[in-house]
Order: structure tokens, then C-alpha cells, then sequence
């Protein structure tokens, strides 16, 4: 943290849900925040003061701030841009159950986050104005998995799970654990570096089940999100014994540059979280100021590969309009046009590949 940030007066460790309270913070200014009301009304605010700490007001492109911070550009919608950019709808079986893949659902468990994103695929569907913090239909849900015996693992996602009281998320698993055609869940969440401070014994207690293994995705953007209390929180869940995977967004002016992801990557690593997917920004409303081109993401995991380590490497997906699912779109390094095949290493040199 700056010298700059560590003298704006933050509220009380308190997270900061409307414009007032940013203002009173520091992160923006009275006639900012009346030009960004309209963007209040229509996509909820929430930065934790983990997340309030880290931004440095005084940097105009500081990347905390552009993760959190609304923007009038959130205003912009182009004609590409969906309210359901994944297309969700298309496979919900039931409220809050999506059925896209065979061996495998996501359960939409809370409609609520510790920290809104500005670029956020659900931004439509998740915040205050969802209206209950628990999907509405949870027995159902969990009926129609219990009759799928295709069902191997259930993505748990919402909102982010890890908001939910402990007993919750215990009752969850323990449900699961019951079904044998279950073995995996999946926790996806910003909670452990966003606001580490929940990541407690009890937390961390109730996602474990001698019956059913939980792994946990962890989303960051950004190396500097990995505070001593961040760390501290992901290192009880890899000692309670729980895989880590990660989950990153391709963000234009947050990550979008290969020193800044070559970091975030390692940072992972280090953190004993394997790098899992990079994912290429969705058409969500007024995100565009936030997408780069599929070129340029290609460009930054041709950078990574050979110059970091091999567990550094995430895969570079594009979830397709429409509900088609997740496509790797990373770079390949065989050239099947021309005769005789060529390979190019991490230098950028080819080389020749026999016949097969």
C-alpha cells in the first residue's frame, strides 16, 4: 500500500456498499458520485475494506480501484452485450441448477458476494437486489442431482458461496456426500482473498467430508490482492488438505500485460494454488472497456509459455454466447497448414516434426 492510500480516512473496517460511503472514503469525489448514480442503480457496489485498503486514489489506473470502483463507462452497452452472456438460462433445470455439461452442474447457492466486480458475468442476477441470499429452491436442486446419476461433480457458484454461514455450506456437503454418484464439489469464491477474515477454522471445517472430495477455485486479478491476511487464509485451506485451483479474468489495464500475469501466476503457485483457467472476458452489459482481443490474450499465454514455470500455466478459455459452453482459444505451437509440420519453442524458432 502507498504512503498516498495508507492516509485516506476509510470508514471503520467496514465494507463500502454505496457511493456515499466511497466517498467518504476517498475513492471518489461528490461530483464523480453524482455522475455514477445512475450506475448505482443499477449494479450493486461492495469493496471490502481488505479491498478499500489496496487502492491507492491518488493512481488513476489504479488496478484494485478498476476492479470495484463503478465507472460511467458501465453505462455503455453494446449491441453484442447480454444480461445472460453465458447463456445460464438456456441450461437451468431448475431455479438456481444449470445442467450444461454431462458429468457435472453448478449450483448458483447465493445470489449475494462480498465484493461486486465491475465486469462481472452475473452482474444482472447477483447483489441487493436479487432478494434472498439463498437460491429460493434448494430441495429441488439437490432432488433433480440425486436422479442424474451422469452427476460426478457439482459446481458451487452463485454470487460466491463462501458468504454462506458455515452451517450452510456444511448442510450443503453433507447433502451432496449422500449422493454416490457424487464425488466431487467445487467451491468457486473471491472470499479468501477478498475478505480473508471469513476463512476461519469453522468455515474451513465445514467444507470438508470423509465422503465426497471439496476442491475450491480461488479468483484474483491481480498480484496485489494477495495480502498477509489473504495468504494466511488460503494456507488454512491447503493445510486443512483442500486442492486449490485458480480462476483469473483478462482484464484490460488490471492484467493484460505479461509481467503483470507472469506475477499473479507465480503468486498462485507460491500460494499453492495451481493456475486453472485464464478466462477471456464475457460480453456481460457494459463491460467492453474491460475486454481485450482474443489476439492479444493469445499474445500474453505465448509470453508465459517456456519464461514461467509449467505449473504457472492456465488455460485461456472463452465461454461461448449462447450456453455452448467453455473453448480453449490459447495459441498452439504446431503449424498444420504447411509441409513438412513445424513446432515452435518458447524462443519463437521452428522446428521440423516427421511425418506422422
Amino acid at each position: 500500500m502507498t504512503d498516498a492510500a495508507k492516509t485516506v480516512p476509510f470508514p471503520a473496517r467496514r465494507t463500502l456498499r454505496s457511493l456515499a460511503d466511497l466517498t467518504e472514503a476517498g475513492l471518489t469525489t461528490a461530483e464523480k458520485a453524482q455522475q455514477l448514480q445512475s450506475v448505482a442503480d443499477r449494479y450493486a457496489i461492495a469493496i471490502t475494506p481488505e479491498m478499500a485498503d489496496l487502492i491507492n486514489p491518488a493512481d488513476p489506473h489504479d488496478p484494485i480501484a478498476r476492479q470495484f470502483v463503478p465507472d460511467s463507462a458501465e453505462l455503455t452497452v453494446s449491441h453484442t452485450e447480454s444480461a445472460d452472456p453465458i447463456g445460464d438460462d438456456v441450461h437451468e433445470v431448475v431455479p438456481g441448477l444449470i445442467h450444461r455439461y454431462p458429468d457435472r452442474v453448478l449450483l448458483k447457492f447465493v445470489n449475494v458476494c462480498a465484493v461486486y466486480c465491475r465486469f462481472c458475468f452475473r452482474r444482472e442476477m447477483v447483489g441487493p437486489q436479487a432478494g434472498t441470499k439463498v437460491i429460493p429452491d434448494l430441495d429441488a436442486a439437490l432432488a433433480y442431482i440425486r436422479n442424474r446419476p451422469e452427476v460426478w461433480e457439482v459446481v458451487v457458484s452463485g454470487g460466491d458461496p463462501l458468504v454462506a454461514a458455515p452451517r450452510r455450506i456444511a448442510e450443503l456437503i453433507q447433502a451432496l456426500a449422500a449422493v454416490p454418484h457424487v464425488r466431487i464439489v467445487r467451491f468457486h469464491t473471491r472470499v479468501p482473498v477478498v475478505a480473508p477474515g471469513r476463512v476461519t477454522a469453522e468455515l474451513v471445517a465445514s467444507l470438508e467430508h470423509p465422503d465426497i472430495a471439496t476442491w475450491v477455485a480461488v479468483h484474483a486479478n491481480h498480484p496485489a490482492e494477495f495480502t498477509g491476511e489473504s495468504r494466511a487464509a488460503i494456507a488454512r485451506l491447503a493445510e486443512a488438505g483442500i486442492p486449490l485451483v485458480s480462476q483469473t479474468v483478462l482484464l484490460a489495464s488490471v492484467n493484460d500485460d505479461a509481467e503483470t500475469l507472469a506475477m499473479l501466476m507465480r503468486t498462485f503457485v507460491e500460494n499453492r494454488i495451481k493456475p486453472y483457467y485464464l478466462h477471456h472476458g464475457d460480453l456481460a452489459p457494459g463491460t467492453s472497456h474491460f475486454r481485450t482481443t482474443i489476439a492479444h490474450g493469445r499474445s500474453l499465454m505465448k509470453a508465459l509459455r517456456g519464461h514461467v514455470s509449467g505449473l504457472c500455466q492456465p488455460t485461456y478459455v472463452l465461454d461461448i454466447p449462447g450456453g455452448h459452453g467453455k473453448a480453449p482459444i490459447g495459441p498452439s505451437a504446431v503449424d498444420d497448414i504447411r509441409e513438412p509440420r513445424t513446432v515452435e519453442d518458447f524462443r519463437g524458432q521452428r522446428h521440423c516434426y516427421p511425418p506422422e
